[in-house]
């Protein structure tokens, strides 16, 4: 009860404090590069302005992949950054399954310079808008 008697007399504190936390958020979430949606995806590739890098484990990479991505899992990125350099011009999409490696993959490139973005539920929201993926080896 006392909890209630605080927030109705300290609504301006506690909007506030609201106001902060979902800045918070909404900040640490762009660190690792601005969410784009499926279709903005496929316009930045489609002009040849970025290059799709998935940083997924190889099992799934191979079940699964977008046509002429750049396979690197995220647990490997240390050691092969340097395959990046030749795309620091382009911008970046990192992908994932649903997004939990992509933002820290993202946050590292970011570091480094890269222009990086990022897609809005990951391979799963790319597969349930039925666009087109390959099977093969990475």
């Amino acid at each position: 009860m006392d909890f209630f008697v605080f927030v109705s007399e300290q609504w301006v504190l506690v909007s506030a404090g609201l106001v902060l936390v979902y800045l918070l958020a909404i900040t640490e979430g762009n660190k690792g590069g601005k969410l784009l949606s499926t279709s903005e995806v496929v316009q930045l590739l489609n002009r040849d302005d970025a290059v799709l890098v998935d940083v997924r484990e190889r099992k799934e990479y191979e079940a699964g992949h977008v046509t002429g991505a750049l396979h690197i899992p995220h647990n490997k990125l240390a050691d092969r950054k340097a395959e990046l350099e030749k795309y620091r011009n382009k911008t970046l999409i990192v992908v994932d399954k649903l997004g939990q490696h992509a933002g820290n993959v993202g946050k590292q490139l970011r570091k480094e310079g890269f222009d990086v973005r990022r897609i809005r539920g990951g391979m799963v929201e790319w597969q349930n808008q039925n666009l087109p993926l390959v099977a093969g080896k990475a």
